[in-house]
């Protein structure tokens, strides 16, 4: 695993011991099979991670009472090579009501070899996000941040 912090985002990329098909079809469908629990808004006991996997959809949690917390639109949506959805989460660990205040992640899949993928993220322009930003970028840059978050993806790509 690598990852990389410029001044306005972070790259991260991981290897899967899966074809590219696969390792797309987990990140998207399966989501809810690697996503860590305890990364979320909801104010109720977590339930699951749903990804609409199309342009137009969003990324939302659910909780055990019914609860939603839709924190990501969908931009882009290319199987199984690419896709792009926004971070509506604000610096304070919110939901963003203003989406112009969004920054975007972008994840490539790459095929290494017929059973191996290079999965590549870009969380960018965190700087839209306003005053105090930077804690944002240094939070999903971490160690508990994308980081993790792409180990556990792959170890669940991967089996």
């Amino acid at each position: 695993m690598t990852i990389e912090t410029a001044a306005t985002s972070v790259q991260v990329s991981v290897l899967v011991d899966a074809p590219v098909e696969h390792a797309f079809k987990v990140f998207t469908e399966g989501m809810d099979t690697w996503w860590p629990r305890e990364h979320h808004l909801l104010e109720g006991e977590y339930r699951d991670a749903v990804f609409e996997p199309r342009a137009g959809g969003h990324i939302y949690h659910r909780d055990t009472t019914g609860g939603v917390s839709r924190w990501a639109r969908v931009l882009v949506y290319d199987p199984p090579s690419r896709l792009v959805f926004t971070w509506d989460i604000s610096p304070e660990w919110h939901l963003e009501t203003d989406l112009s205040n969004a920054s975007e992640v972008e994840v490539t899949f790459i095929a290494e070899s017929p059973g191996r993928t290079r999965v590549e993220l870009e969380h960018r322009n965190l700087d839209r996000h306003g005053d105090g930003w930077e804690p944002l970028r240094d939070a999903v840059g971490g160690p508990d941040g994308w980081t993790s978050t792409l180990q556990a993806f792959a170890s669940a790509a991967g089996a």
